[in-house]
């Protein structure tokens, strides 16, 4: 009589390693990117190689999306400084329209990659936990639920909420794939907007010998649309929770 084979019981916990690895990648490369890159993405670099890359761009118009698209989904896939030289290049070499147009496509393909690296792992634990949970745990999951899409867009709008944080945090939750993806893309397009129409003017400001003024997103023009687009995102959040509708 044959025995049963012996069953490999570091299979399960090796799986259950293996799936926090791609946001241990994602840490590793962003602590990596701050140590050795902090003083390599800079205006001063792009000043430096500005005539290159417009000759580039000229020569091979494709070449140079595909190579932009690719580093700026580096630079936020793996959270590493330079996203804002980032999105400013992006109006410096394709003007307003396109240079939004890309910053937002790089900007939330990059998220997306934090989020599926982040509920790979240790989302999927937290998520199941919050799933098993009763009381005020289930009462909080159901309130996300309803509001989902407004707090998603809420935490894009909000000038001080750093774009790593709400990458990571609606992953942690149990947020769709679906829903993050749609309210990043909607979200980031005012930030975009403002960061790409400074690069448009990035030539002048080169040729004074200056560097860009990035003090012009609290400028009152600026960020005052910003907060109003907050505030619309949080009103149908407060007129659920006055309903009685959400309980927190």
């Amino acid at each position: 009589m044959m025995r049963d084979a012996p069953q490999d019981k570091t299979k399960p916990a090796r799986a259950g390693w293996l799936r926090h690895l791609p946001l241990a990648l994602v840490v590793c490369g962003a602590l990596l990117g701050a140590l050795t890159l902090r003083d390599f993405v800079t205006f001063d670099t792009l000043r430096d190689n500005r005539e290159a890359l417009l000759a580039f761009r000229d020569q091979n118009y494709l070449g140079l999306v595909l190579g932009f698209l690719g580093l700026y989904v580096v630079i936020v896939a793996f959270s590493l400084p330079g996203a804002a030289v980032a999105s400013v290049t992006g109006g410096f070499l394709f003007g307003l329209w396109a240079g939004t147009l890309l910053n937002v496509l790089a900007a939330t393909t990059g998220a997306v990659v934090i989020f599926l690296a982040a509920r790979a792992g240790l989302g999927a634990i937290l998520s199941a936990k919050i799933a098993a949970g009763e009381g005020r745990v289930q009462r909080l999951k159901t309130a996300l639920q309803k509001t989902e899409i407004e707090v998603l867009l809420l935490l894009r709008l909000v000038p001080v909420v750093p774009f790593f944080v709400a990458n990571l945090l609606p992953a942690l939750v149990g947020v769709r794939l679906l829903s993050f993806f749609w309210t990043t893309a909607l979200g980031i397009i005012p930030g975009a907007l403002v960061f790409t129409s400074i690069g448009v003017g990035l030539g002048e400001v080169f040729d004074r010998g200056e560097s860009p003024d990035l003090s012009l997103l609290w400028a009152p023009q600026v960020i005052g649309p910003i907060l109003g687009l907050c505030a619309l995102a949080a009103l149908p959040i407060l007129i659920k929770a006055l309903r009685g509708k959400t309980e927190i």
